[in-house]
């Protein structure tokens, strides 16, 4: 069996260090690994209009920024395949026909599902396609016969209730579709990295993001201003950085190396925390050596993703190649799928 992977991300805004650290470099690592024999990459539009139907325009202008951010981290269109999720219609009937195999109540009491009803204030008010997120996106991981889904934390129940519609699938009609399996960051610091206020998550409906597209000037703002330890008010107090927003960034981001440039008076992360745990380190000496971690690692990011925005008709036509090869794909599978459920009447007429 082929080792493929398929994963992708809303386009509901410009990319975050949070979906950098949580999936995004991991991606770039396993593409350019050697060890994978496809690598899918959608822009989930359609599942983006779950929550925005109303302003469309919002998802369209997206996809543009979301693809910069790819390619700007290191996503290459010769090893991956790039596409556009409502390009690929042959997902919406697999979808149709997956919501069969789940009920309403297991759909409820997916925990994502929950916190993103929370979130959003849908209350009473849940339209059908935001409900049914997760069959759509069991969807397109069997579409592409995915066997790896790169994912956060916050997205294994998601990635579970797939693997429950493959098996329900596959108990029902025969081996068809194939199970994945998820691949988490490597640093546990990146499962779910924290808001700049001190949230539990970062989002962009929130505001406490810092971009991978952010400047200078915006970075060194937003890291100055972060959430810390409200308990550290003067310097010689001891510290938290356990639920420090800019000790979880340090410990996502910082390396060796970085403390040689910038702060060399510590060896490493462990010294500072000790330092910062024991009172006598501010939190401005913290703040200003993550900005300039930050800035380091952002840099070049931007300075890519400028270059390539200077050409958006370059970035439409690669999508339009990639959405073109994906829908191929997911034909293929959605044929099998249809001879599986014995409802491929005419198949011998093609």
């Amino acid at each position: 069996m082929k080792n493929i992977i398929l994963t992708g991300d809303r386009p509901t805004g410009k990319l975050h260090i949070g979906h950098y650290v949580g999936s995004l470099k991991r991606r770039v690592e396993l593409q350019n690994s050697g060890k994978f024999d496809k690598i899918y990459v959608m822009i989930a539009d359609a599942q983006a209009l779950t929550d925005n139907f109303d302003n469309p325009d919002k998802v369209r202008a997206n996809i543009t920024e979301v693809a910069l951010d790819y390619l700007a981290c290191g996503l290459d269109p010769q090893k991956s395949t790039i596409f556009i999720q409502s390009y690929v219609q042959e997902l919406t009937e697999l979808t149709f026909y997956y919501m069969n195999l789940v009920t309403l109540s297991r759909l409820e009491r997916n925990p994502t599902v929950k916190t993103e009803l929370k979130m959003r204030n849908f209350e009473n008010s849940i339209p059908m396609g935001f409900l049914t997120y997760p069959v759509s996106q069991a969807a397109d991981i069997t579409a592409f016969k995915a066997t790896t889904v790169p994912v956060g934390e916050d997205q294994l129940p998601m990635l579970e209730q797939a693997r429950e519609i493959v098996r329900s699938f596959n108990g029902l009609y025969g081996e068809t579709l194939v199970e994945p399996k998820a691949v988490l960051p490597d640093n546990k610091s990146c499962l779910r990295l924290p808001g700049t206020d001190g949230m539990a998550k970062m989002s962009k409906s929130l505001g406490n993001c810092i971009y991978l597209s952010d400047s200078a000037d915006e970075i060194k703002r937003k890291v100055m201003g972060m959430y810390t330890d409200p308990n550290h008010i003067k310097v010689t107090d001891p510290g938290d950085t356990k639920n420090n927003p800019t000790f979880i960034y340090l410990d996502a981001f910082s390396t060796e190396e970085h403390f040689k440039a910038y702060l060399p008076e510590y060896a490493c992360l462990d010294e500072l925390k000790a330092h910062y745990e024991a009172g006598g380190l501010g939190d401005m000496k913290v703040k200003k050596f993550l900005n300039a971690v930050m800035q380091e690692t952002l840099e070049p990011i931007r300075t890519r993703r400028e270059a390539l925005e200077k050409d958006l008709p370059a970035i439409w036509d690669m999508l339009y190649k990639g959405s073109e090869e994906a829908r191929a794909v997911a034909a293929e599978t959605l044929s099998e799928v249809k001879k599986a459920m014995k409802i491929d009447y005419f198949a011998d007429r093609k």
